[in-house]
């Protein structure tokens, strides 16, 4: 059972500041989707909208279910069950982390809020997903790595077992080595959980590394949609996105996989 989700006509304005100008995009449940673009192109404030960290002036969120789901309502935008199913990592992974607060309450505080039972288990489990052991459990934020700490906050996303992840350029802030063992962990957590990823990123490579497909932005507007395969191959057809791709020194499919 997986969910994907659709946005139709988003817009995000702030007074007489239009961030985002009617976005429309469709992810299939399990598929992973790119948003692309330079600084101020909205990408962000896409996904800040869809948890709603971010005023939806119009248009509309919608789950999208696969065949499991199709006698079910889904969730609406903006409930608790949305907001469990839909669940944000972001960009900083020290900023995101209460640094008065241990692993293990960090950890524990999701489950508390959506009524979880099974905590201690959880949060062993949670752990163990990411690859790091029960020693974190008592330690604060500021005596974790920046890589221990973007896995904590993977760990936070997904103990509330979520199908659908917001990743907010979730490697940026890490070291070039590093943003390898993340990518290479979140995409073995898609495969194995059948999540649904919606990724920002401002790095090609990341996201041809991550993503089958993805929009490109620019100053709050849709410029085109593609496959990752025809980024690779140059089978772009707007000049914003053939200028991404000179920009990005050295980029090549597969790129992230090779560090």
């Amino acid at each position: 059972m997986s969910l994907g989700i659709e946005i139709q006509g988003l817009q995000v304005r702030y007074g007489d500041f239009t961030a985002v100008h009617e976005a429309s995009f469709a992810v299939q449940p399990g598929e992973s989707f790119g948003l692309v673009g330079e600084s101020g192109s909205g990408k962000s404030t896409i996904l800040r909208a869809i948890c709603g960290l971010a005023p939806l002036s119009a248009g509309r969120v919608a789950l999208l279910g696969d065949s499991s789901h199709k006698d079910q309502a889904l969730p609406a935008p903006g409930s608790t069950p949305f907001r469990r199913l839909v669940q944000m990592v972001f960009q900083d992974p020290y900023g995101s982390l209460h640094p008065r607060q241990t692993v293990d309450r960090i950890l524990a505080e999701p489950l508390a809020i959506h009524g979880f039972d099974r905590a201690e288990q959880r949060i062993r489990e949670a752990l163990d997903a990411v690859g790091l052991g029960q020693g974190f459990r008592f330690r604060y934020p500021h005596q974790l790595s920046g890589g221990q700490r973007q896995r904590i906050a993977v760990a936070r996303a997904l103990i509330l077992e979520p199908q659908i992840l917001l990743l907010d350029e979730p490697t940026s802030a890490l070291d070039a080595s590093v943003q390898a063992e993340v990518l290479n962990l979140l995409e073995a957590l898609r495969r194995e959980r059948g999540l649904t990823f919606v990724m920002v990123s401002h790095d090609l490579g990341v996201i041809t590394h991550l993503c089958e497909r993805m929009l490109v932005m620019q100053s709050g507007r849709m410029v085109e949609q593609l496959s990752a395969a025809d980024l690779a191959a140059a089978r772009v057809t707007q000049p914003y996105t053939q200028e991404l791709m000179n920009a990005a020194v050295g980029f090549r499919r597969g790129a992230v996989a090779a560090q």
